[in-house]
């Protein structure tokens, strides 16, 4: 088959496509939908109605249960493929965080809030001081 052919039975799908298309809005709205189409339809929920438990906000429960990245970012740095390959064990890598300045809490690549380092039990953990506002996260997506 050429592209001429290609071409040919791209434009005929189209030109069916828009034939039946004007004759559907020529004609009146079809009458009620056959039996068997009934049938179905007590499966899905009417989303036009509004819901009993709408008049308390969203109902977010259902998305609860959905993992994502939380990352504790504590500086970055630049550093060239020779002096990458020069590390070793004990070696000390420089990066532009302060000691003392908060660390951003990322969740999935997004910064959420910024918080300490604790040490609780052995184990490191975040306090978190101060937690970015949904205005001002949509704010950075912006720019």
């Amino acid at each position: 088959m050429t592209n001429d052919d290609d071409q040919t039975v791209t434009d005929d799908i189209w030109g069916a496509a828009l034939s039946e298309q004007a004759q559907s809005e020529a004609t009146p709205a079809a009458p009620a939908a056959p039996s068997g189409a009934q049938a179905g339809a007590g499966v899905f929920k009417d989303l036009s109605a509004p819901a009993a438990h709408s008049s308390t906000g969203p109902d977010i429960d259902f998305i609860l249960d959905i993992p994502v990245h939380l990352t504790v970012e504590l500086g970055r740095t630049k550093i060239s493929i020779k002096q990458l390959l020069q590390l070793a064990q004990g070696s000390v890598v420089e990066l532009n965080g302060l000691a003392g300045e908060p660390m951003d809490v990322l969740v999935n690549g997004c910064l959420i809030a910024q918080g300490e380092v604790v040490v609780v039990n052995d184990k490191f953990g975040i306090r978190l001081t101060d937690i970015t506002t949904p205005a001002e996260r949509i704010r950075k997506l912006n720019r």
